[in-house]
């Protein structure tokens, strides 16, 4: 790399941080951290959630080997959705409140402008396939609840547990915890388990009650967009609860010749906003990656006003969502409303874990 691609690199990067801090109040300007380099322009360009190294690793090598970019992204998104220690994706996710493992799922393919998408799905650890198939084989975008699982079995996935023993003693003790007035009681030594012991140093007692999901986007080389949402929803959710991940529009949205973008984090306060149509509509408007992040986050945070319960004592709000792009050139960014977020990017120089940026800074 010469000089004069590390100076145009290093201006780049300076213009979007100018520009992100014009559009945040001014005692969060000087918080957000200067942008790191993500993504190759010309090249192909991946960006995934934190939680997405793995799936990074997998849909770079799919690409490598010159697969189409929806089988490269659905095939990174596979290893979360099979992984059981991923307790918030696919098999082994974090069940409903009647410990039942609900999931959904969303692809979107920008060539096309077509999408599809599954909810409340049962059975499948795959949800993501099955979204494909809604897709490309009906002429509908979202399926859920039982007709999600009537159209995977015509399709042929077979109706497996997802719960898995992990998960099933996490659920217990959740429930076990709910009140003192139900018939159900906390044993002595419950929070001993070593599986439900590193779920509460991981989770946390106080919280108890965050979600996860993996979104991928990937940017071909020939400039193609496509993107993928998939998760197992907030633990311990309602039955039938949705959140914004099957969302087009709202978990993610792709669009060639513009960009790609997808969440995670409190759903309904992306669902509100339509955060990912969002963030590429902001691209659209010449915004870098970054700047459309955070400008569609602000959106979030000055809406949470409306709601007391949903923010602290300076009006900030009290849950987190992220977001995640890459444009039509390939430059990609991560961004979240609280610091400490993370992101994946892979691109032909490899696969790395960077900081998002942010709009407010966690206390000390």
């Amino acid at each position: 790399m010469n000089d004069s691609t590390l100076s145009r690199r290093k201006l780049i990067g300076t213009a979007a941080l100018a520009g992100a801090a014009a559009l945040l109040p001014r005692d969060l300007a000087a918080q957000a951290p200067a942008p790191a380099p993500a993504g190759a322009p010309g090249g192909y360009t991946i960006v995934t959630s934190s939680n997405g190294l793995e799936a990074a690793k997998a849909a770079r090598q799919a690409l490598i080997q010159g697969r189409d970019p929806l089988d490269a992204a659905i095939a990174g998104v596979n290893v979360a959705e099979l992984d059981p220690d991923d307790v918030t994706v696919g098999y082994g996710g974090i069940p409903n409140e009647e410990g039942v493992v609900e999931l959904d799922a969303a692809v979107m393919d920008g060539r096309t402008m077509r999408a599809g998408a599954v909810a409340a799905l049962t059975g499948v650890k795959t949800p993501s396939k099955v979204a494909r198939l809604v897709m490309e084989h009906t002429d509908r975008v979202f399926l859920v609840g039982a007709g999600a699982r009537r159209f995977a079995t015509a399709h042929g996935f077979p109706d497996e547990s997802l719960l898995t023993e992990k998960t099933r003693k996490i659920w217990l003790h959740w429930k076990n915890r709910l009140s003192d007035l139900d018939d159900w009681i906390e044993a002595a030594r419950d929070a001993e388990d070593p599986d439900v012991k590193r779920f509460l140093e991981r989770y946390g007692e106080g919280l108890f009650r965050p979600q996860g999901t993996i979104h991928l986007s990937v940017r071909s080389e020939k400039g193609d967009l496509v993107g993928v949402t998939t998760t197992s929803g907030l633990f311990f959710k309602i039955p039938g609860r949705v959140g914004d991940s099957p969302v087009v529009g709202a978990g993610l949205y792709s669009e060639n010749g513009v960009g790609s973008a997808g969440s995670t984090g409190r759903g309904e306060a992306n669902l509100l906003t339509c955060g990912s149509h969002t963030v590429v509509e902001f691209l659209r408007d010449g915004l870098s990656p970054e700047e459309a992040c955070l400008r569609a986050l602000k959106r979030i945070a000055e809406k949470t006003h409306l709601v007391p319960r949903h923010r602290d004592a300076k009006g900030r709000p009290k849950f987190n969502v992220n977001f995640y792009c890459v444009n039509a050139a390939g430059r990609a960014a991560g961004a979240a409303i609280w610091s400490g977020s993370k992101y994946v990017v892979g691109d032909a120089e490899g696969v790395r874990r960077l900081d998002s940026a942010y709009l407010y800074k966690k206390d000390a």
